[in-house]
């Protein structure tokens, strides 16, 4: 397995090569150079499996030989141990043909860590065996810093920068980064939003002398790892319910558009999606984009979902790339634009073949609470915000109430406890394992939007 850049011009990798290089050296991202299919009888030599297991034999097509089986078996199984929840990713139904996909069980309690736990381990598996050192930039609207850096914290050969944009994240996920004591930890309150973290982050990239200076890489999702090792729990869900025997549908609240591209990418290797929905909030671009075909940004709004509060969602990048029959050039110059000119459309066709299988919709900050007590109400269930938007989008926008419908809920109602019970009346405790996590002292550096400050940054912080 090769993988090449949705903008054409960058070398073909090897997936070792593109776990290490993150985004291309053509400023695009690395998707595999075709789809590997499981076909019916393969999904179904898959039930029943430990989902270490299933995690194994999924990937496995994508990593190739480039981690030897016994090795990835091994990474698979020690990553997933830590998790708190025998079945790592359970199901609990919600009514009618309707289930909510527990995400949350992990370190951090957020679904990065079903793919940073791993990618975590598949670094120093990979640093190891090249005797080589990396270093990690990467920028969160609140989970991925957290996830990342407790997958990353004191490892040998790997220095990690993240940045989140000050007072711009939850208190939760914050003190989730800016509590780890870790030599090979550096956390940046950037005095902007995630869009301008992200773009910092891709200005990095986007110098080749310095990339090579500090050998760097990316935990984002813009890494392809991040992606293929979340399209595991896509067809964990889809095998519970029936699958590949019947068809289902996905709900995912989604910023950066990397957990549902990870759907996408699941119905391309066979599994039976037959509609993925994208849950917004106030920050909607993807949800306009579905409705018009015309992807524009805007001001950047804070929410009681945080992790969604963005402008710029990275990963839409793959999807261009399919729907424009892998042509590179295309895709670039779509995204220049809307780089310089903050929008772009697609012509009819492409928006119609998006439209047959993603549909979008949006909750603003009282339909989230809303959502929120409802559910409680119903279920006596508490959901967090992100989770709440797309479980309540999920269910108004399916489109055949017969097909089984798995809503994401990707992170704890703990990481969000003000908004839940104004919502409830109900305050979620964090796990015992969390609870002082208020109480710990914070390290963080504040740095403004500026990439040169942020290069001097990182070249004084990395070890030798």
């Amino acid at each position: 397995m090769h993988y090449v850049s949705t903008r054409g011009q960058a070398p073909h990798l090897a997936f070792d090569d593109v776990l290490l290089t993150g985004l291309a050296r053509d400023g695009g991202l690395y998707v595999p150079e075709s789809w590997p299919r499981l076909d019916a009888d393969a999904q179904r030599s898959l039930r029943g499996l430990p989902y270490p297991a299933l995690a194994a034999r999924v990937m496995a097509p994508f990593v190739g030989d480039t981690v030897a089986e016994d090795d990835l078996k091994r990474i698979l199984e020690d990553a997933y141990a830590g998790f708190h929840h025998a079945a790592v990713a359970p199901l609990r139904q919600a009514g009618p043909e309707t289930w909510v996909m527990e995400l949350f069980h992990g370190p951090t309690l957020a679904f990065k860590d079903y793919a940073m736990q791993v990618v975590g381990r598949l670094f120093d598996h990979v640093l190891e065996r090249r005797n080589s050192r990396l270093t990690i930039v990467g920028a969160t609207s609140g989970d991925t810093g957290s996830s990342a850096i407790e997958a990353l914290r004191d490892r040998d050969n790997i220095d990690v920068v993240i940045l989140h944009p000050k007072g711009r994240v939850s208190p939760i996920q914050q003190r989730q980064m800016t509590t780890v004591q870790a030599a090979n930890v550096h956390n940046v309150a950037v005095d902007g939003t995630f869009d301008d973290c992200q773009a910092l982050v891709k200005a990095l990239f986007g110098d080749d002398a310095f990339r090579d200076e500090v050998n760097l890489s990316a935990v984002n999702s813009i890494n392809w790892a991040r992606i293929l090792v979340q399209i595991v729990y896509y067809f964990h869900a889809g095998l519970a319910v029936g699958a590949p025997d019947r068809g289902l549908a996905f709900s995912v609240p989604t910023g950066n558009f990397g957990n549902v591209f990870a759907g996408w990418a699941a119905r391309a290797m066979g599994l039976p999606v037959e509609q993925l929905v994208v849950g917004s909030n106030r920050n909607d671009i993807l949800t306009r984009f579905f409705e018009t075909g015309h992807m524009t940004t805007g001001p950047v709004q804070p929410t009681l979902s945080p992790s969604m509060d963005i402008q710029v969602s990275s990963n839409f990048e793959r999807l261009l790339f399919e729907l424009y029959a892998r042509d590179g050039a295309t895709v670039d110059r779509l995204l220049t634009t809307l780089r310089e000119h903050g929008g772009f459309a697609v012509d009819d066709a492409r928006w119609r073949a998006a439209l047959a299988l993603f549909d979008g919709d949006r909750r603003d900050d009282a339909a989230t609470r809303d959502a929120i007590t409802r559910h409680w109400r119903a279920t006596g269930e508490l959901l967090d915000p992100h989770s709440a938007i797309g479980l309540d989008v999920g269910t108004a926008r399916r489109r055949d109430p017969a097909t089984p419908l798995v809503s994401l809920a990707t992170a704890h109602p703990a990481k969000f406890p003000d908004a839940v019970e104004q919502a409830t009346g109900r305050h979620p405790a964090l796990p015992d394992r969390l609870a002082d996590l208020m109480t710990l002292e914070e390290t963080y550096a504040e740095l403004p939007v500026d990439a040169g400050v942020l290069k001097s940054f990182v070249r004084e912080r990395i070890g030798p």
